[in-house]
């Protein structure tokens, strides 16, 4: 099996040169590349240090858009995404590929976090939030939707590249596209260290918030559209039924509102209908 280890990096000029020399020591035949997103430190001379694979943006693009460089670049079978700020330990990668290759074996294995790994309690709560409603839209147990650090079989991570968004959403992308295709994925639990001292995490807990809600919508309708829009018509529909009766039994007249409510039930039921052949027609010819 051919390993390449992905760290997209802004500005951790000093997690890298903590993390790069573990890697090497334990897989020194492993392609590792740096992806540096604009960096505006030191990253380019200490990456130099120890001749790994370094591609340079020439601005920041995002650290989904760093993921899909060293993708495009990714010579192994196995492709391991760990950040480079100290939170991921290299010596857990042999836990993720240990999984990947029991049998029957795995197409992605992501390191699982506990409460303890969360940065604060807020985080804790969105990223729990996320894992039950990601975990709904798709119909399998989701332990971690957000975890950057994952083993994945290259193949398979390469065809869904045009999906993935280019800011934090390429872990919650990549994960449901997997469940909702079919591929077997796995869970491992993660031990993750503080980010080493000068180093901060990029995500902001609103903004990104928002973005990652989107992306579980826009993922779990591209592949099961009934999963959103059935509940939506059914929500329509029973209010249309219980104003009726309410009309009914204070003016005795069915009004136009609750004509309303039941058409447009219908409607968004439909559209959910024809969204769920158009998905299966795009995907027919799918191995």
């Amino acid at each position: 099996m051919q390993l390449s280890i992905i760290i997209p990096s802004k500005n951790e000029e000093k997690g890298l040169a903590l993390v790069l020399p573990k890697l090497m020591a334990r897989y020194p035949q492993a392609q590792i590349i740096v992806v540096s997103d604009g960096s505006t430190d030191a990253t380019g001379d200490v990456v130099a240090k120890y001749g790994v694979d370094v591609i340079v943006h020439p601005y920041s693009k995002g650290n989904g858009a760093s993921i899909k460089t060293g993708l495009r670049h990714a010579r192994g079978d196995v492709v391991v995404c760990m950040d480079g700020d100290g939170q991921h330990r290299p010596e857990d990668i042999a836990l993720l590929l240990e999984k990947l290759n029991e049998r029957p074996g795995f197409d992605m294995v992501v390191g699982a976090r506990d409460n303890a790994g969360q940065a604060n309690v807020h985080r804790s709560f969105a990223n729990g939030f996320y894992n039950k409603f990601a975990s709904w839209m798709v119909g399998h147990k989701i332990h971690d939707l957000t975890s950057g650090f994952r083993a994945i079989r290259r193949d398979k991570f390469l065809e869904f590249i045009s999906l993935l968004p280019n800011k934090f959403s390429y872990p919650t992308t990549i994960t449901m596209s997997f469940f909702r295709s079919g591929y077997s994925v796995a869970y491992v639990p993660i031990v993750v260290q503080k980010r080493v001292e000068g180093t901060h995490s990029h995500v902001r807990l609103f903004a990104d918030g928002i973005r990652f809600l989107i992306i579980i919508f826009k993922i779990g309708t591209l592949f099961s559209p009934l999963k959103l829009f059935a509940p939506i018509a059914l929500s329509l529909f029973v209010s249309g039924v219980g104003y009726y009766l309410y009309t009914y039994l204070s003016d005795g007249r069915f009004t136009n509102m609750g004509a309303l409510l039941f058409s447009t039930s219908v409607i968004v039921f439909l559209m959910g209908l024809i969204s769920e052949q158009i998905t299966a027609l795009l995907y027919k010819d799918k191995v």
